[in-house]
Formats: structure tokens, sequence, C-alpha cells
């Protein structure tokens, strides 16, 4: 499976951008998904993740309440919405799934077997 993940750029402070994270090689529908990032000289931290069926999502504490993430399995492809973004923000984005599938929200990053390539998000103050 191939992760392509798009829509990084540049955004001001309070603003939004929406990242899609398009997969090919086989269905996301029957698969968990998440959302990762890093930032310059950080460690890769778990961002959000939703469970195979939809139905169960899980944020990391610094953006619940302004980043959703969503599926859309008819066009196999996985969102993060990024509103009211902050510099700190400011990372490369990776998406990921695993090999088996009916998985729940997993935060682990060792959780997932198949990582896209990134895509940079550039919070402004």
């Amino acid at each position: 499976v191939q992760l392509q993940a798009s829509g990084g750029g540049l955004v001001q402070a309070g603003g939004s951008l929406t990242l899609s994270c398009a997969a090919s090689g086989r269905t996301i529908s029957t698969y968990a998904m998440a959302w990762f990032r890093q930032a310059p000289g950080k460690e890769r931290e778990f961002v959000a993740a939703i469970s195979w069926g939809g139905g169960s999502t899980r944020y990391t504490d610094s953006v619940k309440g302004r980043f959703t993430i969503s599926r859309d399995n008819a066009k196999n492809t996985v969102y993060l919405q990024t509103n009211n973004p902050k510099p700190e923000d400011t990372a490369v984005y990776f998406c990921a799934t695993r090999r088996s599938p009916f998985g729940s929200t997993y935060i682990a990053a060792q959780e997932y077997d198949y990582w896209g390539q990134g895509t940079l998000v550039t919070v402004s103050s």
C-alpha cells in the first residue's frame, strides 16, 4: 500500500488547512488510519487516529477541539482538518496505516506499518 500526503503549506495562526492522505494499492475501508507529525529537532509524535469503521477517533491533547480526522472510504482518502493552528503545530505531517485490518485508534508509531512521505505545515504567527 502507498500513502500520499498532501495539502501542507504556509498558514497563518488562527486560519485553517486541510491535509489529505490518498491511499493506493488497497482499500482503506477496513483499516485504522492515523496522522503523526515531526517538528524540527523533535521526535515524531501522534496527532490523531480513526478506527477502521470511523466510529472512534483519538487526538493528542494539544490539538483536541482544533483538529478533526475523518475518512472517505469511497475516495480511499483520510483527512486532517486543522482549525485555529498555532505556530507550535509547525511540522511535517505523516499519515500511516496498519498491515492488519479492523484496528482501533492506536497512538504508538510502532503500531503502524505503512507511512506516507509527509507534507510540511508551517504556521506563521
